[in-house]
């Protein structure tokens, strides 16, 4: 398959479909937690875990289909997916949830862009972002280390670069074994130091 059929691969239907569940999934975020937040919800790490373990069995098998859903197509921020986990179901098991759902994200990420090509990562990702980074295709080998870096980063822009990745010659199983081996790492680093300041807010809250 060409560069240029790829290119047509992507119809204007889909990328009308991302940015409405983009749009839609920030619009429904900020909903719930305005509406968590008054409920009592958001009172505590604990009330948050109460209120998402009513669901039972289906509890992490949601969890993990959104954290998925998260990686693929940004309808809400990963942090804060990554932070629930973490206050939901604790620290080790919230760690896993994390780590499944975002490890077969970063899966399905890479067969969409091999499948569609460069106009799929262009209609998930910002113009902005897609310019600062598309000249590391240029940069060959360069790429597998700068990918490996940013994958172990906790702050890097993760999921465009999966994109970017699967745009290289990297093949599949390098790629895979690269997230798999980097993202523990990551979401431990990353959503221990987010968990930490939040427990700081809700400290101040509680204390108000």
């Amino acid at each position: 398959m060409s560069h240029e059929k790829e290119m047509k691969a992507v119809s204007p239907l889909l990328q009308q479909a991302i940015n409405i569940s983009s749009i839609a999934g920030g619009i429904g975020t900020l909903i719930f937690c305005i509406w968590a937040y008054q409920a009592g919800i958001l009172q505590s790490k604990e009330t948050l875990s109460e209120f998402i373990q009513q669901a039972d069995v289906w509890g992490p098998p949601l969890f993990i289909f959104l954290q998925i859903l998260q990686t693929v197509v940004p309808i809400i921020p990963g942090a804060l997916t990554s932070v629930a986990g973490i206050f939901i179901y604790g620290h080790v098991v919230g760690t896993i949830y994390n780590y499944i759902g975002i490890v077969i994200g970063c899966a399905i990420i890479f067969y969409l862009v091999r499948l569609y090509g460069a106009p799929f990562v262009q209609s998930v990702v910002s113009k902005r972002t897609y310019d600062k980074y598309i000249g590391w295709l240029d940069k060959g080998n360069r790429f597998d280390r700068f990918f490996i870096f940013m994958m172990i980063w906790p702050v890097s822009p993760a999921d465009f670069l999966c994109m970017l990745a699967a745009l290289t010659k990297m093949s599949f199983k390098r790629y895979m074994t690269i997230i798999i081996l980097t993202k523990p790492f990551t979401l431990v680093v990353y959503t221990y130091g987010l968990t930490y300041i939040i427990d700081i807010f809700w400290q101040m809250l509680s204390n108000k």
